[in-house]
């Protein structure tokens, strides 16, 4: 039997895939005008002895529209997608593409060099270092011999 570490974020997607599939098989979706406007994009969260990386999908979003804070060992990534405007006679036949403003926040559960933390955006993904503080790093503990 293999012993598998219990992720709440892997159960959270299941649940979102799991509501997806069952608002496809209902046909059920709201009509663009009730539709909300937010949407949260996809990150990706990995954590190493040093510390966090945090990559999110933002393409299309220019870097000064993208705000991050850490407050109380919470990051919290949040920005702006603006709607591209066509001016003269357009008309729209489609439009899926989301636009508005997110937030999305992930509480970090070990305690965090906030000096330290760097953030880097190329190609629509930023990407975000988050190292450990030198208490949360794990270390190898000598075990001493009694004479």
């Amino acid at each position: 039997m293999n012993i598998v570490r219990w992720n709440p974020v892997r159960e959270m997607l299941s649940l979102e895939n799991e509501m997806n599939r069952l608002d496809g098989d209902l046909g059920g979706r709201l009509p663009e005008a009730e539709a909300p406007t937010l949407w949260a994009p996809k990150v990706d969260i990995q954590e190493n002895k040093e510390g966090y990386v945090l990559k999110a999908d933002l393409p299309g979003i220019k870097q000064e529209d993208i705000k991050i804070t850490l407050t109380d060992n919470q990051l919290v990534i949040r920005g702006e997608k603006r709607r591209e405007v066509e001016e003269g006679d357009t008309t729209y036949h489609r439009v899926e593409r989301v636009h508005g403003t997110f937030e999305r926040a992930f509480t970090l559960t070990k305690a965090v060099r906030s000096d330290k933390i760097e953030a880097l955006y190329r190609d629509g993904v930023l990407e975000i270092h988050v190292p450990k503080a030198e208490e949360a790093k794990a270390r190898e503990i000598v075990i001493k011999t009694q004479r």
